[in-house]
């Protein structure tokens, strides 16, 4: 169930999604802001158009009866569902002048709304739940544009929150796994949660067997061992889509990194090439370079049950796995920068030993923030699913995509969660996706 939120605390959430929108098309000419067309990214000029197009359509038009700011062009120009992907560099767009204009006009009518229709300064239940979800939507573009700059290669995006992690990166390795045991274990979203996606709904009983699990992300280091070895010459690691996938993109490493010598790699970093972070989770791997990797490496990766045991699963008194299960893999407390690297104040990863405090029950670091983490399955439905409002949010990439779980370094903490999924194709390398793995035999039942 969704719980009553605060107009005030809408409101600062609206204001500052965007300022973080602003701050990532900062810089960025007007060629940069449309950018090549390739599959990976869209051109940030659209999606800008987009972010505020989505308040406006759920909100402002379906809701409340409004009339689109854009008049009869606004579906034309930002409906994501009905626009395909290479159609978007060849629409009439607004010009940019024009779409920093829209989307402020449409979170003034926002905050308008807030202010004046909801009572006693607290939001109706239907108005928390779909401003908040109006945020996270682009809190999810905010993370795009992210990684849009990164595919790029432009500038390093400049954040008025950032901190010093000096310490956090030469935290240095984390060896090793613990071992979780098993049992029954309610998998998916709280229903008292105060908001919960489609795909989350709800904790339903699973049964899962004792396994090991690592407790930290596969580092750049070890990774590069495997490559160094010919992990991606060698066709027995990879399965047929994977291979021809593989091909296809002609790729011998990971994305953006650099051979400097035999034995030193450089990754690039937004428009900077720095040496490559040996203690810092390998990042921007597609499903089949993590999967490649375990068959080579004799391990495997998690499930997502054994992911969330993992992480949000306790001990009960007796060392047994207790029915009962947190919210964050450190408790109940929300994210701070001392517990999970969130909100992209580090600029990027930082160590994988870094953050102790942030350790789930099991001994498991840095389950939330740093690196979205791939997990062995594919992304399904949780029985008796239900789409939510955006009927397409989920559904239309059910029995395709695979499930990554955790956050990355640039993830908003408000909306990060132990049960939030997240999904991507298991070709999709650009986005900030590594993975941690596990030993012995997966066994898993409802």
């Amino acid at each position: 169930m969704t719980s009553k939120i605060s107009t005030t605390h809408l409101t600062s959430m609206l204001q500052d999604a965007r300022l973080r929108t602003l701050e990532l098309v900062a810089g960025l000419d007007e060629e940069q802001l449309m950018g090549p067309q390739i599959a990976t990214v869209n051109p940030i000029r659209w999606e800008i158009g987009h972010v505020a197009y989505f308040y406006e359509y759920f909100i402002l038009r379906q809701m409340y009866g409004y009339d689109s700011l854009l008049g009869s062009k606004a579906d034309k120009l930002y409906d994501s569902i009905s626009i395909t992907h290479n159609a978007r560099w060849d629409l009439p767009l607004l010009s940019t002048k024009n779409t920093i204009l829209y989307i402020q006009d449409v979170l003034d009518k926002l905050c308008e709304h807030l202010e004046h229709n909801n009572e006693d300064s607290m939001a109706s239940k239907q108005d928390s739940f779909m401003f908040q979800f109006g945020v996270f939507h682009e809190d999810m573009h905010t993370e795009a544009f992210t990684w849009a700059r990164q595919t790029l290669a432009y500038p390093t995006p400049k954040f008025a929150i950032t901190r010093d992690v000096t310490i956090e990166r030469s935290a240095g390795p984390l060896t090793g796994y613990v071992d979780v045991p098993g049992g029954a274990f309610q998998l998916g979203g709280d229903p008292d949660a105060t908001f919960l996606f489609d795909n989350e709904k709800l904790a339903h009983k699973v049964i899962v067997a004792p396994f090991s699990i690592a407790k930290a992300p596969v580092t750049n280091k070890e990774f590069s061992v495997f490559v160094d070895d010919g992990g991606y010459k060698n066709k027995a690691l990879w399965d047929e889509a994977a291979w021809a996938d593989l091909q296809t993109k002609g790729q011998q490493h990971p994305g953006f990194w650099v051979k400097q010598t035999s034995y030193n790699w450089a990754i690039q970093r937004f428009d900077q090439l720095i040496p490559l972070p040996l203690n810092e989770p390998v990042s921007h791997l597609s499903w089949y370079e993590a999967n490649a990797y375990c068959k080579w490496a004799g391990v495997r990766l998690p499930t997502e049950v054994e992911w969330e045991v993992a992480a949000l699963g306790e001990y009960t008194e007796h060392g047994t796995l207790a029915s009962t299960k947190r919210k964050y893999p450190w408790g109940n407390t929300p994210p701070d920068s001392s517990l999970a690297n969130l909100d992209g104040s580090a600029m990027g990863c930082i160590d994988v030993a870094a953050l102790p405090g942030g350790d789930s029950a099991f001994g498991c670091r840095q389950m939330l923030g740093n690196i979205w983490e791939w997990t062995a399955d594919i992304f399904n439905p949780y029985p008796g699913f239900t789409p939510g409002v955006y009927k397409e949010y989920s559904q239309t990439m059910f029995g395709s995509a695979r499930v990554l779980r955790g956050g990355a370094w640039i993830t908003r903490s408000r909306m990060m969660h132990g049960t939030y999924r997240n999904y991507f194709e298991p070709h999709r390398w650009n986005i900030f996706s590594g993975f941690r793995t596990c030993q012995g035999v997966s066994q898993t039942h409802e």
